[in-house]
C-alpha cells in the first residue's frame, strides 16, 4: 500500500472540549482526500463511549485485526479525562491507533511525544499542517503494512520503529525522525542531534536517549556520543585509540576505552544475526 493511495481511506476520531474547536478540527479533517470518515466527540468519555458503541463500520474493522480507528485527534487540556490520560488508554489498545495531539500550547509537546504521540498541531487549525499530520498517519500506516527489513549500509542492521523528537526553533517546532540521526553528541544538559540535514539542539540528555534509543540500535561509543549502530562503515585503531567511521561522509568519533568491548561484541552480534 502506498502511503498516498486513496484507496486506503482514514477513520479518525476529533476529541475537543471547545465546540468551536471541535467543528474546526472536524471540518479540516473532512477537508483531506484521504479521510473517510471522522467521530466527532465533545470530550474523552464521550470519545471512549463511541469507541465502544455497537457501530458496524468499527466492529469489522476489529474482525480485520485493524485499530478501532486509523487515527486520534485530540485535545491536551480537557476538563475530566485529559488528553494525556486518554492517549494512554489507546496506546494499551493492540492494535493501537496513531495519535496525534491538538492544543494551543507548544511548552506541551516534549510530553507529547513521551507519550507516543505521532505529531503535535498548534491551534488554530491550520488546513496545511492538520494535512501533513494526516500525511504522517499515512506513512506510519504504509511502513506497518510494509515488511521490515534492517538497515543497509553499515556494519550493523536493525528494525526501526521510529520515533520523532521536537526540537524548538525560533517559536517553530520542528519534528525530526529519528531515523535521520546518525549521531548524538553531549552538550551538558542538553544533547546536540546530527541529522541527513544538519544539526539541532534538544532540552534530553545523552544518557536519556542512549536508554530510549538503544532497542533502535543507536550505542554509547563515549560519554560524549551516541551513534547509529547501522551507519558505522569501520571501526579502526587511531592515535588516540579506537575510532567509528560514520557513513560515507567519513565522519570520525572517537571511541572511548570502556566502551570498546561493548561497541565490539554489539558490531559483532550484528552481524552473525544477518
Amino acid at each position: 500500500m502506498s502511503a498516498h493511495d486513496d484507496t486506503r481511506k482514514l477513520i479518525v476520531l476529533a476529541v475537543d472540549d471547545e465546540p468551536k474547536g471541535l467543528d474546526e478540527l472536524v471540518h479540516c479533517l473532512r477537508n483531506s482526500p484521504h479521510v473517510a470518515l471522522v467521530y466527532p466527540a465533545i470530550d474523552a468519555s464521550e470519545a471512549l463511549r463511541l469507541l465502544s458503541a455497537d457501530d458496524p463500520r468499527l466492529a469489522d474493522r476489529k474482525s480485520r485485526g485493524l485499530p478501532i480507528v486509523d487515527a486520534v485527534f485530540a485535545d491536551i487540556d480537557m476538563p475530566g479525562l485529559s488528553g494525556m490520560e486518554m492517549s494512554r488508554v489507546f496506546a494499551a489498545l493492540r492494535p493501537s491507533p496513531a495519535l496525534v495531539f491538538v492544543t494551543g500550547h507548544a511548552e506541551e509537546a516534549v510530553n507529547a511525544f513521551d507519550l507516543g504521540a505521532l505529531d503535535y498541531v498548534l491551534k488554530p487549525y491550520q488546513q496545511d499542517r492538520l494535512d501533513r499530520a494526516i500525511t504522517r498517519v499515512m506513512d506510519k500506516l504504509a511502513a506497518n503494512a510494509a515488511p521490515k527489513f534492517g538497515a543497509e549500509g553499515g556494519l550493523g542492521q536493525v528494525k526501526n520503529d521510529d520515533e520523532v523528537i521536537p526540537v524548538e526553533l525560533a517559536g517553530t517546532t520542528k519534528l525530526i525522525p529519528r531515523s535521520s540521526v546518525r549521531w548524538v553528541e553531549a552538550q551538558g544538559d542538553y544533547a546536540r542531534l546530527f541529522t541527513t540535514d544538519g544539526s539541532h539542539l534538544v532540552r534530553i540528555p545523552l544518557a536519556q536517549l542512549e536508554e530510549r534509543w538503544e532497542k533502535a540500535g543507536f550505542v554509547r561509543i563515549h560519554r560524549s556520543f551516541l551513534v547509529s549502530l547501522p551507519l558505522i562503515t569501520e571501526l579502526r585503531m587511531g592515535q588516540g585509540g579506537y575510532q567509528v567511521v560514520i557513513g560515507n561522509e567519513e565522519k570520525v568519533l572517537p571511541v572511548s576505552r570502556r566502551h570498546t568491548r561493548a561497541l565490539k561484541d554489539r558490531l559483532v552480534g550484528a552481524n552473525r544475526s544477518t
